[in-house]
């Protein structure tokens, strides 16, 4: 059976997606949330960086969707005329918001994911990647579907309801009346409760995410409401489960899982780590023939010498977009 690659992407200097942005935040009126910040839809070029080393490390896709609102990445004109050009599918975000229309145009992608599965002439199984990961290495169909079950990455946690730490912190933050932030955690362990699965939840790497359509379209027909609540928040809220998780957690109870965790990602964050701690990482990513993913948070906020670095290891580990169709055939 194929196997599609789904990306989701925004390029946020876009004058178009400011415009809709601005305009939503004026009819919500208050201060900007921390969902609205611009470093939720900044481009500094990853996805060229995503699709290069899908073309490169993972030509056995059968095609890659981009999902978007109205924009098309550069890229797609680069690959015309390639063997590639009939197999990148540019899709809407009006086609797979076909019925919800009125929540767009929308700024979340917890909202935008839980409807990737309903792409038009998406196979039945897909790999969701976030347009700023990318692989590293030749990777293959069993790395992320394997006997009939997901591979999935990732560890075993206890919901933080049971652990009383987390509850007190939960009632720190109220008394301080600040904005609470939209954890990823906590929407991962509602997505594990969502499956029927209580006490505990297999916390996900960030890595690439394998799903099935059947399984989800299942999920959402027997829940609608779910469906519907989740993609009613044009910005990402601290009450939606993430559509990823949900699959995860409903494979794992139908005992449709393998848990490996043999390939790892690479994770840096310019605007957070050291130049030294993430030249450290490059270099052990290069002897680390386990290391398979990688992501590469806010490069735009990174400093110059820091962006220079990375998009030259970028570069060099995965090459451009012209460089991996060569080196796919």
């Amino acid at each position: 059976m194929s196997i599609d690659a789904v990306i989701t992407w925004v390029d946020g200097s876009d004058p178009g997606h400011q415009r809709r942005l601005a305009e939503f935040l004026a009819e919500r009126g208050g201060p900007p949330p921390r969902a609205a910040h611009s470093t939720r839809f900044n481009d500094a070029g990853e996805i060229d960086w995503c699709v290069a080393s899908i073309l490169r490390f993972a030509p056995w896709f059968r095609r890659i969707h981009i999902v978007t609102d109205g924009q098309v990445p550069a890229l797609v004109a680069r690959l015309a005329g390639t063997p590639w050009a009939e197999r990148i599918c540019v899709v809407d975000h009006r086609v797979i918001f076909a019925g919800f229309e009125p929540h767009l145009p929308t700024f979340n992608s917890r909202a935008i994911i839980s409807l990737l599965w309903r792409i038009p002439g998406l196979a039945e199984r897909f790999v969701y990647f976030n347009d700023d990961m990318a692989l590293l290495q030749p990777v293959a169909e069993s790395d992320f579907f394997r006997d009939g079950r997901v591979v999935l990455r990732g560890q075993w946690r206890t919901q933080s309801q049971h652990l009383a730490v987390h509850r007190l912190k939960a009632w720190l933050r109220g008394l301080g009346g600040s904005e609470r932030r939209v954890g990823n955690l906590d929407a991962q362990q509602r997505s594990a409760r969502l499956a029927g699965i209580e006490d505990r939840y297999y916390r996900l790497y960030h890595n690439p995410y394998p799903m099935r359509v059947p399984v989800l379209a299942a999920f959402f027909a027997e829940h609608p409401e779910l469906l519907a609540h989740n993609v009613g928040f044009r910005l990402r809220s601290d009450e939606q489960f993430k559509t990823e998780a949900v699959a995860t957690h409903l494979e794992i109870a139908r005992h449709d899982a393998v848990l490996d965790n043999r390939l790892h990602t690479v994770q840096l964050k310019p605007s957070e780590q050291w130049l030294p701690r993430m030249l450290a990482k490059m270099g052990r990513a290069d002897r680390d023939a386990r290391a398979a993913f990688l992501v590469v948070q806010s490069l735009e906020l990174a400093s110059r010498e820091a962006q220079a670095r990375i998009g030259a290891w970028l570069d060099r580990r995965i090459g451009r977009i012209e460089a991996a169709l060569d080196r796919s055939h």
